[in-house]
């Protein structure tokens, strides 16, 4: 298990490749581990990969750090979470920019039924507070995990109105777990991880640069069915977030304010471009969302498919539980090579299986 984290900790730290890019690599290497074992030349021929980039997978320098972390890691109870382990985000899995890695500290429990971000700026006001306080004591019937980022202002808001609600909460840092941001917030990430979590896909000794928060905010997206942007001025981060989670299908509020109020032209602006619902009250977004207290959810009803070979069927069985997936998800989870899983979804397709979607993702149909 040590090896395989090694090589997942080294894969994050390749110059200039991404989640996207590395996920690729992935795919086409068949495994982790394999991308490291893979010859230069063969490298060459992945697309996007060149040679500054495989001359990296090769660099020595790559492990030392790896095992510095692996020492953090150990010596402190930091969780981790490969992108092809059963214990990463299952909402965050079929992004295709979605981390490769996340660490984290706490009840890292990120697959509850109800999960909801709440963002907004750091310089709230007492309305914006009123309406967080409010909008989060009137969702504990349905009991969601809150998610937010731990900053000044709104962020604080919602994570203490769930502690004060006995309600779940987790904070997405933009840093390592070996530091808190803001410093004076040390209190309240105690607190938060005994109740829930801290999470970051930011490897230790990682400071709050500001060019880290957009990658926080779009995890803070990623990981909930909604967003609700309480307070935002006309610009900020808040606002990159509520864009993340549109391209990323998940619902949007924001809490209306007065056109004249600073901290509510950039909540007013989503609801008049229609990029959010909105938000006057807990209601709405049961409502939208579809959380009611006494409904239970009718369990989902099984898709059988007939007399598909053994390979088609493993396609399926992982689309059962990963839709919609992208081509270079199929192909890293089904340990086959990238033309066959190709042939076999077009096999899929043409026999009313399965469905293409936009950007190479593919779901069942029912």
């Amino acid at each position: 298990m040590k090896n395989d984290l090694r090589y997942q900790l080294a894969i994050c730290l390749i110059p200039g490749v991404g989640p996207i890019t590395a996920k690729k690599l992935i795919a086409y290497c068949g495994g982790v581990e394999a991308v490291f074992k893979e010859k230069k030349n063969n490298l060459l021929k992945i697309p996007s990969i060149g040679k500054l980039t495989a001359n990296s997978i090769g660099n020595k320098e790559l492990f030392e750090t790896v095992d510095q972390e692996i020492d953090f890691i150990s010596k402190y109870k930091i969780n981790t979470h490969f992108y092809l382990n059963s214990n990463y985000p299952s909402r965050l899995k079929p992004l295709e920019d979605s981390p490769i890695m996340l660490f984290s500290k706490g009840n890292s429990d990120f697959n509850q039924s109800h999960v909801i971000s709440i963002v907004g700026t750091r310089k709230i006001t007492q309305y914006g507070r009123d309406m967080c306080n409010e909008i989060v004591k009137n969702l504990t019937d349905v009991n969601p995990l809150i998610i937010s980022g731990l900053a000044y202002g709104v962020d604080a808001a919602a994570h203490k109105a769930a502690l004060d609600n006995n309600m779940e909460t987790a904070a997405v840092l933009a840093h390592g777990l070996d530091r808190i941001y803001p410093p004076l917030h040390r209190s309240l990430a105690e607190k938060i991880t005994n109740s829930g979590f801290l999470i970051t896909d930011f490897f230790s000794k990682n400071k709050p640069d500001r060019e880290n928060f957009p990658r926080r905010n779009r995890i803070i997206a990623g990981l909930s069915d909604g967003v609700i942007v309480v307070e935002a001025a006309e610009k900020g981060g808040a606002l990159i977030t509520a864009y993340y989670a549109n391209d990323y299908n998940r619902d949007v509020f924001a809490v209306p304010g007065k056109t004249n109020d600073t901290y509510s032209k950039g909540c007013n602006h989503l609801i008049k471009i229609h990029k959010a619902h909105l938000a006057e009250s807990a209601n709405d977004i049961k409502y939208i969302m579809n959380w009611t207290k006494n409904i239970k959810q009718k369990p989902k009803q099984q898709v059988l498919f007939k007399d598909l070979t053994s390979e088609q069927q493993i396609v399926v069985n992982i689309l059962k539980d990963n839709q919609p997936a992208s081509l270079d998800f199929l192909v890293a989870n089904s340990q086959m090579n990238f033309s066959k899983v190709t042939t076999l979804l077009l096999e899929l397709e043409l026999d009313s299986v399965i469905k293409t979607l936009p950007g190479n993702y593919y779901k069942l149909l029912e």
